[in-house]
């Protein structure tokens, strides 16, 4: 089948679900223009910064569009390109882009709270607890993740077969790359700096951005970093350490907003390219309900897709930085909404340039989802003209930014749900030890340490744990929302559907990991630095969604529709 039809279709889907099922729920809900959002009343500098609806679009989809879209859908495929194409568009539409929007929504609406602080307002301070727990493993997780990837990804020196460490065919294409990322991060700060200082706004702020975002490719290209993968580890730690604790304004957002024009480069370069070549799907459309190296399509073809379709770690995004950055609740529909409904679109792309790049006879291309998917662009951009290098740069950049704008959010993210877990009302008179504890130093230096800890383990053998996990807490934030929206009269009844089945998909996965690491120790082949430390986390992983998700439940059951005066609202909404 033609690529190019592929994409058409997925693109009308998409649209068609935001402008139809997206606004549907947006008015359902309620949406007031005129109420002044946490980001306008709570403006504090730091977390609660009011920005303009593209700059708080730009920050999700950034945050949002880690490696999961590519890596994923490209390695679901061996179950056949239709399987992975129907998760993504029912999954995007219908999962994901509510899960993330409601987030939003219901943070918002609740003072700018993240999704523990809501947890424990609508469930009880137990299951806050249990979740902010859940939430800081997860993130330990995605950090190791994504780091090692960033890491590998820049890495100039390659092992040989005799051990001996020579540089890479790719080591200043891969060298350029990482230079052009701590340019990008250079110049984010001072894009941020201007942007405060001068208040640009409107076409102002887009001639720094690509003026600054310019400037990172071309000095980055001529003075590539030659770094081993050691050497990338330390820096790229030292980078998610200065994102988590300096004000959002200074490096996050304006990176962000800059990375989503590269996005966007990246998007309309495969878009582009597949329409001039509109090569065809070489990839099988099914291969069969059982894979002998992956397993069985249920689940684990909806834990691989990810992110592509519906992730959890969206949700601490919507509810962790976007939702105190909102100035209008008119743009909650195209931050939460809009973004995912991009990302799945992401995800069918990178299906289709790994589908032409697989041979004729369906044989999938060899290498990681992200070399297969940056060399398939890449040989679109030379298709028009652009040097071989500088297209090769360029993907290197994108596939590594994919990982890098997540890593950011994440490490963030960790750190206010580590605060969190031991904040209490009145820290003015806390205990010393808590006050050390919910010092933002202190937890994010705790929080990237144990997450180096689990680099040590490698991408390969944390990537399954993360897809469990992420689907997992996406069960717990629909549940959460069920409970937020019948309590305030809203409708709830079209989350229960990809709740039950949310839960149904990781509950599976999560047991047959766990069963998977036992035959390892029992057939002595299990190393605890690897097996061990996954063992440790997915059994936490699943008492803690097990109980949250039992706590959750007695309160869906229990709280009576229309309970509480919603905010912005004098009476209970009644729709």
């Amino acid at each position: 089948m033609n690529t190019l039809v592929i994409v058409l279709i997925a693109a009308v889907c998409l649209v068609a679900g935001y402008c139809l099922y997206g606004r549907w729920l947006a008015n359902k809900w309620g949406i007031d223009p005129n109420a002044k959002t946490p980001a306008v009343r709570k403006n504090d500098g730091q977390d609660y910064v009011p920005a303009d609806g593209l700059t708080v679009f730009a920050h999700q989809f950034s945050s949002i569009a880690g490696a999961g879209p590519v890596t994923g859908a490209i390695q679901a495929a061996v179950f056949g390109w239709v399987p992975v194409l129907l998760w993504v568009l029912i999954g995007g539409i219908f999962f994901g882009a509510v899960t993330d929007f409601g987030a939003l929504y219901a943070s918002v609406k609740n003072d700018g709270k993240s999704m523990g602080l809501l947890i424990e307002k609508y469930i009880g301070k137990t299951g806050k607890k249990l979740f902010l727990l859940f939430c800081w493993l997860f993130t330990l997780i995605v950090i190791a993740a994504f780091a090692d990837m960033v890491d590998g990804t820049f890495n100039a020196y390659t092992v040989t077969e005799a051990g001996v460490t020579q540089l890479s065919d790719a080591a200043n294409v891969n060298g350029a790359a990482g230079s052009i990322s701590l340019l990008f991060i250079a110049f984010s700060a001072v894009f941020g700096l201007i942007q405060k200082k001068a208040n640009f706004k409107g076409w102002k702020e887009v001639v720094l951005g690509l003026v600054c975002m310019f400037a990172a490719f071309v000095i980055g290209m001529n003075f590539p970093l030659i770094a081993s993968k050691t050497t990338w580890s330390y820096i790229v730690f030292a980078y998610i350490f200065l994102a988590a604790v300096l004000p959002i304004w200074l490096l996050m957002q304006p990176r962000d907003y800059m990375t989503t024009f590269m996005f966007a480069g990246m998007i309309i370069a495969a878009v582009v390219g597949l329409f001039a070549a509109h090569p065809t799907m070489n990839l099988p459309m099914f291969t069969g309900f059982h894979n002998e190296k992956s397993g069985d399509m249920f689940p684990i073809l909806f834990v691989t897709v990810a992110c592509g379709a519906v992730s959890g770690f969206h949700s601490l995004v919507s509810s962790g930085t976007s939702s105190k950055t909102i100035s209008n609740e008119k743009d909650m529909q195209k931050v939460g909404y809009g973004a995912m409904v991009l990302e799945s679109l992401l995800a069918v792309l990178a299906l289709c340039v790994a589908g032409a790049a697989a041979s004729a006879d369906g044989t999938a291309a060899t290498g990681t989802p992200f070399a297969i998917f940056s060399s398939g662009v890449a040989g679109f951009l030379e298709m028009f003209g652009i040097p071989v290098y500088v297209a090769q740069c360029f993907m290197t950049m994108c596939v590594s930014a994919l990982a890098f704008t997540t890593l950011d959010s994440v490490a963030r993210i960790g750190r206010m749900s580590f605060q969190e877990l031991f904040t209490v009302d009145d820290m003015e008179h806390a205990e010393g030890w808590r006050k050390l504890l919910c010092n933002k130093y202190f937890s994010t230096i705790l929080t990237l340490f144990l997450g180096y800890v689990l680099t040590q383990i490698g991408y390969a053998n944390i990537w399954p744990l993360f897809g469990s996990a992420n689907q997992l807490l996406s069960a717990l934030v629909l549940i959460t929302l069920c409970v937020f929206l019948k309590v305030t009269g809203r409708e709830f009844r079209t989350l229960i559907a990809p709740l039950l089945i949310m839960l149904a998909v990781t509950s599976t996965a999560l047991v047959e990991r766990v069963i998977a690491l036992f035959h390892a120790y029992g057939a002595g082949t299990a190393v605890f630095l690897v097996e061990g430390l996954q063992l440790i986390i997915a059994f936490l992983l699943m008492v803690l969604g097990v109980i949250i998700v039992i706590s959750c439940g007695k309160e869906l059951f229990h709280k009576k529709a229309g309970s509480e005066v919603s905010h912005n609202l004098k009476e209970p909404v009644t729709r």
